[in-house]
C-alpha cells in the first residue's frame, strides 16, 4: 500500500465519518489486525451485524432446544451454535440435561448420519447469510437425489441487503459501508447498487487482509456522499456475483420476513423454504419471538451499531466473557464482543 495513503488515514483531520463493516470475517480482521489503531480518532468504524449466529433470534435457539428432547430426533449444528443462548439457556445447557445433539463441520455430513440411522430424525440448524444458503441447497438436492426422509432443516438464513436498508434507516449515522467479502461472492458487488443511489452512501467491496481494509476506508473516505459501489476484491467478487449459486437459492428458498437479535423483524430479510419442499421444514417461519438470556445484556444494540462491547456493563465487569458468555456476540468468533475481549479492545 501506498505509504501516502497511511500517512492520509492517520492523519485525517476533517469531519467525523462513520464507516460500519457487515462482515464478521472484517470484524474479526479490523480487530486482529489493529486497524484502529492505524486511522484517525475521526475515522470511527463500526461493527454491523454482519456475524451470522450472533443475529439469531432467540426463539430459534428455543425451537431447536425443544426438538433435541424428542426421544428419536437429533438436532445437528456447527461448533458455534451450541453455545449461543436462548431465552432459557443454550443447546450446550440442555446437552447437560439429556438432549440429543451432534456437531458437523459441513451440512453434507448429515447424508452419512441419516443414512447410518434411518430410524431416527435429524434437524439442521442450517444459519447463515446468502454464502452459506448454496450449501443448503445442495444438501436438499442430495436429499432428495437419495430419497432420504430422515432429514430436516430449521432455517435462519438472513440476507444482508434487506438489513443494511433497515441500517441506513434506523440504525447510527452511516457515511459509508466496507461490504462483506464473502456474501458478495454470491450477490455480486451490484447487489449494493440500489442502496448506494438511494441513500448516496459508497460501498467498498473488500477482502480480508489488512491492506484490503484500509484501502477500503481510504477509498469510502475520499466518496463520501457519492452513491456508488467499488470492488476493491475483484479477484473473487464479480458484478453479478455466482450465478450458479443464486439459481440453486432461487429453486429451493424464498424471501420473507425475518426477526434479527436485538433488531425487531425486518421485512424480506429471511429466506425460507419454498411450499414444494415444505417437507424438509423443521417450522423455521414464525420464530421471532426474542427474549434475553441476561436482561442487561446490550448485544442487539451492539449488532445494530448503536453501542460498542465496552458500553456493556457485563462487558466492563467482566461477567460476559468467551467462557461463560451472556450474549451471543460473546459467542462466535466473529462476535464483535468476541473479538474486542480476545483482542483487549476496550473502546
Amino acid at each position: 500500500m501506498d505509504a501516502d495513503i497511511r500517512t492520509f488515514l492517520k492523519e485525517y483531520d476533517g469531519p467525523d465519518v462513520n464507516i460500519m463493516e457487515v462482515c464478521g470475517s472484517h470484524t474479526a480482521a479490523i480487530a486482529r489486525e489493529g486497524i484502529r489503531s492505524m486511522v484517525s480518532d475521526k475515522i470511527h468504524l463500526i461493527a454491523g451485524p454482519g456475524c451470522p449466529v450472533c443475529v439469531t433470534a432467540s426463539a430459534y435457539i428455543d425451537r431447536l432446544i425443544e426438538l433435541s428432547y424428542i426421544d428419536d430426533t437429533t438436532v445437528v449444528t456447527f461448533g458455534d451454535m451450541i453455545r449461543i443462548p436462548g431465552s432459557r439457556g443454550s443447546l450446550r445447557d440442555a446437552a447437560g440435561r439429556g438432549a440429543h445433539m451432534a456437531m458437523v463441520y459441513s451440512p453434507l455430513d448429515m447424508i452419512e448420519m441419516a443414512a447410518e440411522s434411518p430410524e431416527r430424525e435429524f434437524v439442521f440448524a442450517a444459519v447463515g447469510f446468502e454464502t452459506t444458503a448454496p450449501a443448503y441447497a445442495l444438501l436438499l438436492e442430495q436429499l432428495m437425489a437419495k430419497k432420504m426422509t430422515n432429514v430436516r432443516l430449521l432455517t435462519a438464513v438472513k440476507l444482508m441487503t434487506p438489513v443494511i436498508d433497515w441500517l441506513c434507516r434506523k440504525g447510527p449515522r452511516i457515511d459509508g459501508f466496507i461490504a462483506p467479502g464473502h456474501v458478495s461472492v454470491i450477490t455480486g458487488s451490484d447487489a449494493f447498487v440500489p442502496a448506494a443511489e438511494k441513500f448516496s452512501l459508497p460501498f467498498a467491496v473488500a477482502g480480508f487482509e489488512g491492506e484490503d481494509i484500509l484501502s477500503a476506508i481510504y477509498w469510502l473516505l475520499k466518496s463520501k456522499g457519492k452513491g456508488r459501489v467499488v470492488n476493491l476484491y475483484p479477484e473473487a467478487v464479480k458484478p453479478e456475483g455466482n450465478v450458479i449459486a443464486r439459481e440453486k437459492l432461487e429453486k429451493f428458498f424464498e424471501a420473507g420476513n425475518a426477526a434479527w437479535r436485538g433488531m425487531g423483524t425486518i421485512d424480506g430479510s429471511g429466506l425460507y423454504l419454498r411450499e414444494e419442499f415444505s417437507g424438509f421444514d423443521a417450522g423455521s417461519r414464525g420464530l421471532d419471538r426474542d427474549s434475553k438470556y441476561n436482561e442487561a445484556c446490550m448485544c442487539g444494540k451492539i449488532l445494530a451499531g448503536r453501542a460498542e462491547p465496552a458500553d456493556c456493563p457485563l462487558f466492563k465487569g467482566g461477567k460476559c466473557t468467551p467462557q461463560d458468555p451472556q450474549g451471543a456476540c460473546m459467542v462466535s468468533f466473529e462476535g464483535n464482543c468476541y473479538q474486542s475481549y480476545i483482542n483487549g479492545e476496550q473502546r
